[in-house]
């Protein structure tokens, strides 16, 4: 009796490839559960970094339609402070002809560095299953005893989104109501701890 929606194409075919049950959103607009994995985790805030598949907006469209958001990721992605084991930067999904603009604003408001994500397979840029870009921003690195929490995490997450051209970003916000670490003994570590 287990209905799936797909957060991307990839996972779409997953879900068929082992006969299971296909839905999506407009005949299933509420969700019981969304069960997904993370970039990175900062473990008191449960503030995930999120799209290194570059599937983030989808992802977060589907999170949001479900009454609970749960994480399962291995050790390498707990953190006390986004950007500590991910360096990847954090995914921002653009539309195409703005990346450029997006990029310039990104770094002059915010410092750091952003850079169109290139493709690996094919010449040219990523291209995500909404036909947008992918912008990577290397934030600047917390200085001194900066508090980085829920509330800096959310200001910044608005603020990168209210420049034109910006679809969505990595950063998902108050949506994790849990997070299992496996380690590398085999255990599990989960937050918010019980």
């Amino acid at each position: 009796d287990v209905i799936c929606v797909p957060t991307s194409f990839q996972s779409k075919q997953l879900i068929r490839d082992n006969g299971l049950r296909l839905s999506d959103l407009e005949e299933c607009p509420q969700l019981d559960v969304t069960i997904d994995g993370a970039d990175e985790v900062d473990v008191e805030s449960l503030v995930l970094i999120k799209g290194g598949g570059a599937a983030l907006t989808q992802e977060k469209i589907v999170a949001s339609a479900s009454k609970e958001l749960i994480i399962v990721a291995d050790y390498t992605k707990e953190s006390l402070d986004l950007g500590q084991k991910w360096t990847k930067g954090l995914p921002i999904e653009v539309i195409p002809m703005a990346y450029k603009v997006v990029i310039d604003k990104i770094e002059k408001s915010f410092k750091g560095t952003a850079v169109l994500r290139m493709a690996k397979a094919k010449a040219g840029p990523v291209v995500t299953d909404n036909g947008n870009f992918i912008i990577d921003w290397i934030f600047p690195a917390k200085v001194g005893n900066e508090k980085r929490d829920i509330k800096y995490w959310s200001e910044l997450n608005t603020n990168i989104k209210m420049i034109t051209g910006v679809v969505e970003t990595g950063l998902f916000i108050g949506m994790t109501s849990r997070v299992y670490f496996g380690q590398n003994d085999g255990s599990v570590t989960t937050f918010p701890k019980q």
